[in-house]
């Protein structure tokens, strides 16, 4: 998704707008859209079909809300725009899909293998993995920026998970295949549908695969996988099989699709602005800057979420059944929180930022990114002087995940 700077004053009929279109998000400029409903219809009605349609919430405080009040807004029926109006196969089984309480139980398991202490172990593994990434940057010679960022959160959830290295580039191939399954570099000749059909099959084939080989109850300190196996939840039960591997497939698909964006945002931005040096040459601004990242990124564009009862937001009357999908690029650009925000500031205070989304389902791997990110960006900084463009950046064709799929970039290293 192209990240633009709306005035406001652009024509956008919202009767016509299509926020569904993987090719919007790709080509068109779904932030003058989202600018337009913030300002004129912060929930705004969209037909998607003769029976289906759904509402599309903008601003700050509302998405707040639909993602925050499980009470009202269930996860049980589907969180992704690509299944409007079907059953989510994945319901109670999966962290996305579940509603609390039955999401606490399942989730308590999985933040405490993901807990930041624990992870803290693992810093001096993962920055030998972006030190080996950045290596084959050659001073002058274009490469691909979003290929080698593409890389990165696959080598941490390799690691961690305790997967095949050999298998780590066909991983990271389809889990950006599942995330934007229309995609011209993705799609198969069948269609989108059959696309998302085949790369879940092949995953989840691949998480089967590696659980089969895991024999005994373990001693709970091995991998991600292994700890998953082993640890019990409240009530003294263990995941199952099918749950272990649905979970574990998502949180594959939420690092491999959305950890490399938040680089690729923030690199284009600064070559394009010629600010490189603004944030890189301040290493004091890295946590500061790193919310400002994670904020001008929105690497989810949304997640969906459905009405329990009759209930109003914004003013705005919304039926027991009705699809609410909260549009998180937007929240994060609400001016109203947000000052000028069509302004990368490493020095602004993001901590309002919605990237990692917000209550119940705040992001699980919060902890995994952020480490990854500060010592992605810390490397980064610390030996490249300056980037500069080497081509046109291609952007990703999905609503789902805001990404550029291919960023053509020249490097200057820092001389000793």
């Amino acid at each position: 998704m192209k990240l633009t700077r709306p005035t406001g004053q652009e024509p956008v009929d919202l009767r016509t707008t299509d926020l569904v279109s993987a090719a919007v998000h790709g080509e068109g400029d779904p932030h003058t859209i989202w600018r337009a409903m913030r300002e004129r219809e912060p929930v705004h009605w969209q037909q998607f079909d003769e029976k289906l349609g759904f509402w599309s919430t903008t601003t700050h405080d509302n998405v707040t809300r639909v993602l925050r009040d499980h009470t009202v807004f269930t996860s049980e029926h589907g969180t992704l725009l690509n299944l409007l109006g079907r059953k989510d196969p994945a319901s109670g089984r999966q962290l996305p899909a579940t509603d609390p309480p039955k999401h606490t139980a399942m989730r308590s398991p999985v933040q405490r293998a993901l807990n930041g202490r624990i992870l803290e172990r693992h810093r001096v593994m993962i920055r030998g993995e972006i030190k080996s990434l950045l290596s084959g940057i050659v001073d002058g010679e274009p490469f691909d920026f979003a290929e080698l960022a593409g890389k990165l959160p696959m080598a941490v959830a390799g690691m961690l998970m305790g997967l095949d290295r050999a298998d780590w580039p066909w991983l990271t191939f389809l889990t950006s295949q599942a995330a934007a399954p229309e995609d011209p570099e993705y799609v198969l000749p069948e269609g989108g549908r059959a696309t998302l059909q085949q790369s879940h099959r092949e995953l989840f084939a691949t998480f089967s695969d590696a659980m089969s080989r895991r024999k005994g109850d373990g001693d709970g300190d091995g991998d991600l996988i292994d700890l998953l196996r082993t640890m019990e939840l409240e009530d003294g039960s263990k995941l199952g099989a099918g749950e272990i591997t649905s979970n574990c497939y998502s949180l594959l698909l939420g690092a491999n699709v959305t950890t490399p964006q938040v680089p690729n945002a923030v690199i284009l931005e600064l070559v394009e602005s010629g600010r490189y040096a603004e944030w890189a040459d301040h290493p004091e601004l890295l946590d500061r800057g790193l919310n400002e990242a994670l904020r001008w990124a929105s690497p989810v564009s949304h997640f969906m979420r459905y009405a329990k009862h009759d209930v109003e937001l914004g003013g705005v009357s919304i039926r027991a059944g009705d699809a609410v999908v909260a549009w998180i690029g937007s929240a994060n650009r609400d001016a109203a929180v947000f000052p000028d925000p069509y302004r990368f500031d490493p020095g602004r205070d993001a901590r309002r930022q919605l990237a990692f989304g917000i209550g119940p389902h705040f992001c699980v791997g919060h902890a995994v990114a952020r480490i990854t990110l500060n010592e992605f960006l810390t490397e980064l900084f610390g030996q490249f002087e300056n980037f500069e463009l080497a081509g046109e950046p291609v952007h990703l064709h999905s609503n789902f995940i805001a990404g550029i799929k291919h960023l053509p970039l020249t490097a200057t290293r820092r001389r000793s």
